[in-house]
């Protein structure tokens, strides 16, 4: 039986096109439905690590099913950014293949039985990469909400700028390339070692 962390993964994946669907569609009340599409599926990511971890339930399947729950969320939206032209789609090329191509090769480790070591460096792109999705995707669907339209409207020009987005997006990129040439040095082992072989790193 598919343990509960390993359901939740799966959930957030399934909710991953509803989260799309509704963040490019032209109507305001359902882009608003988007942004509580992707909470929802933020709250299984941090729901399914604390079961997994109380519960000592941390399976292989759940190594790389995880992840790849996330990245494939992530992915979406970045892909979102770029067919509603929010950002460049050369950035949203470089970032959703790093992170679907990192995530290959944690799987591939895993299946091998090897370690993958994961960087300070690393955990830091995310949470840039992280925040900076919240704020593009925060100022695109709140932008059009009532209350805050009437208080902030006259902002949102200047937060969603072209120059400033790119300039965020940028950042993201810039690190996500360095963080994955980071990645494949540092565990190059994993790409060459054979199961049951250990990493000299």
């Amino acid at each position: 039986m598919t343990s509960i962390p390993n359901q939740l993964s799966m959930l957030r994946i399934l909710l991953t096109p509803v989260f799309y669907v509704c963040l490019i569609s032209p109507d305001p009340v359902t882009r608003q439905w988007s942004l509580a599409v992707f909470f929802l599926a933020a709250i299984t990511d941090w729901y399914d690590g604390q079961i997994a971890r109380s519960s000592n339930s941390v399976t292989r399947t759940g190594k790389f099913l995880d992840p790849l729950a996330d990245k494939i969320l992530t992915s979406s939206a970045f892909i979102a950014f770029g067919f509603l032209g929010l950002t460049p789609w050369w950035m949203v090329v470089v970032i959703v293949l790093r992170d679907l191509g990192m995530t290959g090769v944690r799987i591939y480790s895993e299946i091998k039985d090897l370690t993958f070591n994961t960087s300070k460096f690393a955990q830091a792109k995310t949470f840039v990469q992280m925040t900076v999705l919240y704020y593009i995707l925060l100022v695109y669907v709140l932008k059009d909400v009532g209350w805050i339209h009437r208080q902030v409207g006259s902002l949102i020009p200047t937060l969603l700028s072209p120059d400033l987005v790119y300039a965020l997006m940028l950042i993201v990129t810039i690190l996500t390339v360095l963080s994955a040439i980071q990645y494949l040095f540092e565990n190059r082992g994993v790409l060459f070692l054979k199961t049951g072989e250990q990493s000299l790193e």
